[in-house]
């Protein structure tokens, strides 16, 4: 048996704890929808509207990220373009400089 200071190790991280919490969350929403009074097919409608609601959900933020994801590369790209020319505005004098001697 070991004793001494407990040490949390490196790899744990909020990511994993996300998952966790995600599936417990689904978990209990599974549980809470068959124990739920209602009729067989009453909870079948319930599910259906419910997952297509999620799909509808899903979708939105994967349209939203798509935008999000596009915004960046482009404000990334004019970005480079103002660095290039701002280096080439610096290091055009030291190439004339250099080209004289």
């Amino acid at each position: 048996m070991r004793f001494g200071k407990y040490e949390p190790s490196d790899k744990s991280s909020v990511g994993t704890a996300v998952t966790f919490l995600l599936i417990g969350m689904g978990a209990g929403a599974l549980a809470a929808l068959l124990l739920a009074p209602k009729s067989g097919k009453q909870l079948r409608k319930d599910l259906r509207r419910k997952y297509e609601g999620a799909l509808d959900t899903l979708d939105d933020w994967k349209d939203e990220a798509k935008e999000r994801a596009e915004d960046v590369l482009d404000r990334g790209a004019e970005l480079a373009d103002e660095l290039r020319g701002a280096a080439r505005e610096k290091v055009a004098p030291l190439g004339r400089a250099l080209r004289r001697e």
